[in-house]
This record gives structure tokens, sequence and C-alpha cells, in this order.
């Protein structure tokens, strides 16, 4: 057996040639955007999880195809050992030297059981066949595994080899329908592992009996960074075992718990954790049942917690009450917050009051979250008064706050004397044309915002003019999303007379589900004939009515694009 060099990723991904009529392999191949247009030849864009490394330093990268899903009898245990048994295969491919075949290995096809023996015989096969495979994955420093749904018999076969493994840092094992059984047996190898920086068993279905398993790991696992149990069905029990091992844990710096149905209780459990806890950098709670009394719990932890540097509360129903003991634990708090999400908590101008006046006094936030909340045009005055002091936010999302034109105008104001603010996201917020030209007219020549999301804000052809004539004069704005504002043709020809003038920042421009057709499409295409040294190279048109005239027309003008700027890389989503 050809052995697997060291520092080999190994990534597994269904192949659709595993079954050619299976709906879900042929589902499953389809381009996520149809009609991606790019000028260059296709070019990898796997990202690279630690760039610092030199290029003949980074981990090998192993795409390991098998679809064990479609077989019929490779269900249960079988169907766990088949789909570790072709990574296995592939793996001895690819080392080898013979690289990836576009066909199954002759050696996994043959072994396709015809009758109950056969079965029973396969499945022998596959547990010997696994456990060489068991050997291989010592070695590996990334194991990407996730939605490959091997339950917890495959993860007890894993176990082994990663509590084995003197290399690996990153395991995600997220969507693979592991239970408490199986995370008991993953207790059991990870609890002295050496090397394991981040685990990601988010989507399996643990419940707190699991939570208590990798609370047991947290306690005398003295590497693990990053732990992510997102949707794992943990309740006040399980959050209150993780609480009680982040007191003696020293290692843990982010802990991810969304979207699980964590109450009162483990808030308040948490909240002490954070009190004693030295290490702890980021808590996520996103999509839990905190309420108000979880917000006051999180405030007297946060009161005396001095490291927190991100909380992410989005969607835990606080309310103004809840927002109110939450900001005055912050104010409190010697930690030097710098990310806070409290979207999605029915905030109103009361509540966004204690925000504002957070803001105000902070000196370290620079990301906030206020998304989907109702704060209105009177609290989007009030956070308007709080940017103008605050010199340390550079992203503020206020989209879905039921903002008008009026309320816009104070936030238009407060970019006047603000150049922090880098990235400011309003969408769903019914500004109108009048709100967008109060913008535009601002960001001509005021503030340093370099992305500005505007989509769904009702802005239609007057809003378009407005910012047509903003691109012109603005010299910081590389990121315009003007999705769903009813531009159609009018607004789409308005601002490719934009595009047509040099703008050196531009580069990204989304009009998307704007009803624009063939007449737009048209319009666009023939800007960037016309100007191939405009900075755009992203172009979205996505959800438009365009027929293959328009297509081609815009498939034409991203050639000519290409073949005057010798090979300049342009994409067009339509």
């Amino acid at each position: 057996m050809a052995p697997v060099a060291c520092g080999a990723r190994i990534h597994i991904f269904p192949a659709p040639w595993i079954q050619p009529g299976s709906s879900s392999s042929t589902s499953r191949a389809r381009h996520r955007m149809r009609g991606a247009v790019t000028c260059c030849a296709a070019r990898s864009r796997r990202a690279v999880r630690n760039p610092s490394l030199k290029q003949q330093q980074q981990p090998q990268q192993f795409s390991l195809p098998v679809d064990f899903l479609s077989s019929e009898v490779a269900i249960g245990t079988g169907g766990a050992l088949l789909l570790l048994v072709a990574a296995y295969f592939a793996v001895r491919k690819f080392s080898s030297g013979g690289g990836m075949s576009s066909r199954p290995s002759e050696e996994i096809t043959n072994l396709e059981p015809s009758s109950p023996e056969a079965t029973q015989k396969y499945i022998q096969e596959s547990m010997s066949r696994i456990r060489e495979f068991s050997k291989e994955l010592q070695t590996f420093p990334e194991a990407d595994m996730s939605g490959r749904k091997f339950g917890d018999e495959g993860i007890k076969i894993l176990s082994s080899s990663l509590g084995y493994n003197k290399s690996l840092e990153y395991a995600d094992f997220s969507a693979n329908n592991i239970t408490a059984v199986g995370s008991s047996e993953m207790r059991k190898y990870l609890r002295a592992n050496s090397h394991l920086k981040t685990l990601n068993m988010s989507g399996n279905p643990i419940g707190d009996d699991g939570a208590g398993d990798f609370a047991g790991i947290l306690e005398t696992n003295g590497t693990l960074e990053k732990l992510q149990l997102n949707s794992c069905n943990i309740s006040d029990e399980g959050a209150k075992l993780l609480a009680n091992a982040l007191k003696s844990n020293q290692t843990l710096v982010v802990l991810e718990l969304n979207n699980n149905t964590i109450d009162y209780p483990g808030f308040a459990a948490i909240a002490e954790a954070l009190i004693v806890n030295k290490t702890i950098r980021g808590v996520h709670l996103n999509g839990n049942y905190g309420g108000a009394l979880g917000a006051l719990a999180l405030a007297k932890g946060l009161e005396q917690n001095k490291i927190l540097r991100e909380i992410h509360l989005h969607g835990n129903g606080m309310g103004n009450e809840g927002i109110r003991t939450l900001m005055e634990g912050l104010a409190s708090s010697k930690a030097k917050l710098s990310s806070l999400d409290i979207g999605n908590n029915s905030i109103g101008p009361k509540g966004v009051y204690y925000v504002a006046e957070y803001m105000k006094k902070s000196k370290s936030i620079q990301w906030l979250n206020l998304y989907m909340n109702d704060i209105g045009d009177e609290g989007a005055e009030k956070i308007a008064e709080a940017l103008k002091r605050n010199k340390t936010i550079s992203t503020i999302d206020i989209g879905g706050n039921n903002i008008t034109a009026a309320g816009a105008t104070h936030i238009a104001n407060a970019l006047k004397d603000n150049s922090t603010i880098t990235s400011l996201e309003m969408s769903y917020n019914p500004i109108g044309g009048d709100g967008a030209k109060i913008l535009a007219d601002t960001l001509k020549h005021n503030g340093n915002v370099q992305t500005l999301r505007l989509g769904w804000c009702q802005i239609g052809v007057k809003g378009a003019a407005a910012f047509a004539e903003c691109l012109q004069y603005n010299s910081t704005m590389s990121t315009l999303d003007l999705r769903a504002n009813g531009l159609g043709d009018e607004g789409a020809a308005i601002l490719a007379r934009s595009l047509k003038v040099v703008n050196e920042t531009l580069t990204s421009l989304d009009l998307g589900f704007n009803e624009i057709r063939d007449n737009g499409a048209f319009a666009l295409a023939q800007a960037l004939k016309n100007n191939v040294d405009a900075a755009v190279t992203t172009l979205n048109l996505m959800n438009n009515f365009f027929t293959k005239y328009g297509k081609v027309a815009l498939t034409e003008a991203k050639e000519h694009v290409c073949e005057v700027q010798d090979g300049k890389e342009i994409n067009i989503f339509f």
C-alpha cells in the first residue's frame, strides 16, 4: 500500500458518477449560479486555511469523491464503512501517482454484494479496509468530513484514529447524524488529544448528553481553541455542563452554540462561567431563547469580564428591557468588545437609546449588527447621533428596521462627520428615491464608505439616477448593492451611462431582481465596451428578464474587455 504523504488534507464530497441516474447526485452536481461568466480560464478558488504558509509548505489537499447514500445495500454500518473505504481507495490511488479517476475504482465496484451472504462478506472486507484507512487518517492535519451522514458507527471507527493523530488541528464532522452515542466515543479519544484546535460538530443531534461529552473533553483537553456545537439540540442542561467545563478550561477561545434551545438557566450558567474563564474571546448564542432574563444574566457576567471580544445574540427575543440591562452590563465591563450582534431582538426606539449610549462611550466596538429590529426613524436618529461621536465602528447593519427617508437623512448627516464607517447595510428599509438621493448626495464628497447595501429599499429610477451621479465623484465606494429596487431598463441605462465615466474604485455592482430586460443589458454591455478601464470586476444581474440576445451582448462585452485589457478578469452573473 502506497503511504499517504504527511500534511495531506482530506475533504470528502459527493460525486455524480457513483449513480448516474440518482436524482440526489444530479441535483448536487448543478452549479448554484447559472450564467456565471468569467473572462479568464477557470482557476481554483479553494480557500487555504493557513495563508501564511509558503506554497511549498502548504498541506496537500485531497478531494475524495464518494456517495454512499446512493447504494441500496450501503446502509447502517455498511454505509459508514463504504464511505470510508471509498475514501481510503481514493487516497491510495492519488498518493500512488495515478491522480483522481473520473470513474470508481474497480476494487470498489467489484465489491457490490449480490446476496445476503455476499453482503456479510462485503461488510467484513469493508471493516478490514476501513481500519487500514484509519491508520492513514492519523497523519492528516485537517479533516473535513461534513455532511456525509455516516452516523455513530462511522464516528466510532474514526475516533480512535483521531485520538492518536499527532498532527490534526482542524476537524469538521458537521451534519453527520451523530448522536450522543457517537459523541461518547469521541470523548474517549479526544480528551487527551494534544493537537486538535478546531472541532465542528454542528448539525448533529447530540443533545444534552452529547454536550456533556464535549464538556468532559474541555475539562482535560489542553489544545482545543474553537468548539462549534450549532444546531445540536442542546438545552439548558447541556449549556450548564459546558459552562461548568469553561470554569477550568484554559485554552478555548470561541464557543458556538447557535440555534439550540437554551433559555435563561443556560444563559445564567454561561454568564457565571464568563466571570471565571480567562481565555474565551467569542461567545455565539444566536437563535436561542435567552429573552430579557437571559440578557440580565449575561449583563452580570459581563460586568466582571475583562477579556471577551465578541458576543453574538441574534434572535433571542430580548426586547427593550433586555437590551437595556445588556448595554448597562457592557458599559460597566472592562472587556474591550469589538463585535456585537443584537439583530432580530424586538428592539424599538426605547431600546436602541441604550445601544446608542453604549456606542458613544465605547472605544473598542468595530462591528455592530442591529438587523431586523424596529428602531424606525426615531431610532435611526439616535444611532446617527452616536455615530457622530463614535470613532471606532467600521461596520454597521441597520437593515430591516422600518427606516424611511427621514431616518436616512439622519444617517447621511452622520456620515458627513464620520470617516471610520466603511461598511453600511441599510437593506429592507423603505427609504425610497428621496432617501437614496440624500445618501447619494452626501457620499459624493463625504465619508469613507466602501461597501453600501441598499437592496429592497424601493429607490426606483430616481434613486438609480442619484447614485449614477454619485459614482462620478465618489472615490471610496468599491461595492454597491441595489438589488430589488424596481430599476428596470431605465434605471439600468442611467447607471450604465455613469459606468462610461472612469471610476477607479467601484469593483462590484449588484443589480439583481430589478426587472431589467434586454435594453438594459444592451446599455450595460455598451458601457463596459466603451470604458474598458473601469474598475468593475463583478456585475450581478441575476433574476432579471434577459433573452438570449441580452445575454450574448453581455458575454461579448466581457470578452471585449478581456481582449483589450490583456486578460483582465470580469465576472458577469445573469
